[in-house]
């Protein structure tokens, strides 16, 4: 434990445009709190620090001034996914990362399910038919009865396999182990057999992390392997889809439609042809972001702190050769 005489230091680590996390005042009765944004800043406040708490998730910053990292215990990341925070030295090291596992779980959930229900109340096509003032009657889908199929039965795929069945859909999942037990699914099953459960979907939705194994895991074959009359939903992380077979598909009806929340490259360029295609609907990577999230991510992270002064264990702790936190 730490004492209040010896204070131990803190490293924020933001983007450069970024304000600094709410809620910091807390942290800063406790430790010596300093900033940095980008590598030159980060060399300067990283001799001497223990704990960093990273909210830019993107940064190649750390990996460039690891060497100057002569005290570091424990990084915390303000993100679920921390694919861009991991390297060699990193990983291999004793440094311990834990992430932000369960701040954005029911609102990203939420999000599928809107998406899920739209697709199903055709609410694309009532929104352009508005804005033309044109009254067109249709018949729209029942979601009750269809099947969906989560790729990644973590904590996030958790959220949604409840809101989901919750409104009778019939929800299977995929993980790197299968599970017929499971409280939440119908079945979860193993990732060898995706190709086989994705045929059998109505809808698809991409709820895992980003790892070796899942980057590009959506090709042209895996929406081949797809219902014609299906829907992919993507809340996971931009690489793990190609976007260009993605859109290939989506031309050749080999998929119904798309929810896309994340990209390969975001900003998605303002002439890329996914922005006009009537069957798709894209988000800015906003599904998890809730009014007050910036002030969560801090409390979660003050809680943890306090473990940490305390020699407790943390939690959220991620497994750094998987790239997540395996509960």
């Amino acid at each position: 434990m730490t004492s209040s005489a010896d204070k131990p230091i803190v490293t924020v680590l933001t983007a450069p445009d970024e304000k600094e996390p709410p809620g910091l005042d807390a942290l800063r009765q406790r430790a010596e709190v300093r900033f940095a944004s980008d590598e030159a800043s980060l060399r300067e406040t990283l001799p001497g620090t223990r704990v960093m708490m990273v909210t830019d998730f993107r940064t190649e910053a750390l990996a460039a001034a690891w060497p100057t990292a002569d005290k570091l215990e424990w990084i915390h990341a303000t993100s679920a996914g921390v694919d861009a925070l991991m390297f060699p030295a990193l990983i291999d090291g004793d440094v311990t990362v834990t992430n932000a596992q369960g701040i954005f779980d029911r609102t990203i959930a939420e999000y599928v399910l809107c998406s899920i229900l739209m697709f199903c109340k055709d609410f694309p096509n009532s929104i352009r038919l508005q804005q033309v003032h044109e009254w067109k009657h249709r018949e729209t889908e029942r979601a009750q009865g269809q099947r969906l199929l989560v790729v990644g039965a973590g904590s996030i795929g958790r959220q949604i396999a409840r809101l989901a069945a919750g409104v009778g859909l019939n929800v299977h999942g995929t993980a790197r182990t299968a599970r017929q037990d499971d409280p939440d699914f119908e079945a979860v099953h193993s990732n060898d057999a995706l190709v086989e459960q994705l045929g059998l979907a109505d809808f698809v939705v991409v709820a895992a992390p980003l790892t070796p194994q899942t980057q590009g895991l959506f090709d042209r074959k895996a929406f081949q392997a797809m219902k014609r009359s299906a829907r992919f939903i993507n809340i996971g992380r931009g690489p793990i889809v190609r976007t260009d077979d993605l859109v290939a598909s989506l031309q050749a009806g080999e998929i119904a439609g798309a929810c896309l929340d994340v990209f390969e490259e975001e900003p998605l360029p303002p002439e890329h042809p996914l922005w006009d295609m009537g069957n798709v609907l894209t988000t800015a990577h906003m599904a998890g972001d809730f009014i007050g999230w910036r002030a969560a991510l801090t409390d979660q992270f003050l809680d943890n702190f306090d473990r940490w002064q305390m020699g407790e264990s943390l939690f959220n702790r991620v497994d750094k050769k998987l790239g997540y936190a395996a509960k």
